[in-house]
């Protein structure tokens, strides 16, 4: 099946499970029983490999993580920029293009952010962020091998951001105009980078959530959800201490 036609299935499947779902301002369980075999699996993948390697990256000299940091929060900040123009965002557009051009110019390619320290903070915005804002349902709720949770709303954002995102189209498709062959693995490697930053960053976070939850799954569940529903009213002080779930 070629893959356009896969991608299409995929967003009718979505489409289906987003309208049907019996209210739009919570997520219903539709796939309960594979979504906790899937977490599972995802846990067993985090303490093999996703683990050894946030903790080992936790251990390299502060300069190079902080800069590694910045630079992949930097071109994360492409991705909010459209975004935030959709949800009608001017202020925070502002602060997200004026971030991105000064920390890839002056903060060489991002590695620095000498736009935190003029007062630019962009928030990080998504596809599904910007369908919730404009009262789209969460739908069901569900785990994805090795992505984690999600809703119906934020698988089909994710999809959509692919096409969005400035990134995407620079690495993982040919483009004409501005002269690239893509290359997924600049995008794939990116994205691994961030994740790993993010479980670094969270490590003592995750130790904590693990030991006193009586179910873990509905703990990650729950978390999840606040996490989605207060990005999509940036209402970003609960949210401090984990820092961004989505990564």
């Amino acid at each position: 099946m070629h893959l356009k036609n896969k991608i299409k299935i995929i967003i009718y499947f979505l489409l289906f499970i987003l309208i049907y779902t019996p209210t739009a301002k919570s997520a219903e369980e539709c796939f309960e029983g594979t979504s906790r075999t899937i977490f599972k699996f995802n846990m067993a993948v985090d303490e093999a490999v996703i683990e050894p390697l946030a903790r080992g990256y936790n251990k390299l000299p502060a300069p190079i993580k902080t800069g590694t940091s910045n630079f992949t929060s930097n071109i994360g900040i492409l991705l909010s920029i459209p975004n935030n123009l959709l949800q009608g965002n001017l202020k925070q557009f502002g602060h997200s293009v004026g971030s991105f051009v000064i920390n890839t110019s002056v903060g060489i390619l991002g590695f620095l952010n000498p736009a935190e320290k003029i007062g630019l903070k962009p928030h990080k915005e998504d596809v599904g962020q910007t369908l919730g804002s404009y009262g789209v349902g969460t739908g069901c709720y569900f785990v994805l091998p090795i992505l984690g949770p999600t809703t119906a709303r934020d698988s089909l954002g994710m999809l959509a951001d692919s096409f969005v995102d400035p990134f995407a189209h620079v690495t993982l498709r040919e483009n004409e105009i501005l002269s690239t062959s893509g290359n997924a693995l600049d995008y794939f490697s990116v994205k691994t980078v961030t994740a790993v930053d993010f479980r670094s960053d969270n490590d003592k976070n995750f130790q904590s959530l693990e030991k006193n939850s009586l179910d873990l799954y509905s703990s990650m569940k729950s978390l999840y959800l606040q996490d989605r529903e207060n990005k999509i009213k940036n209402s970003f002080d609960d949210q401090d201490e984990w820092g961004n779930l989505d990564n």
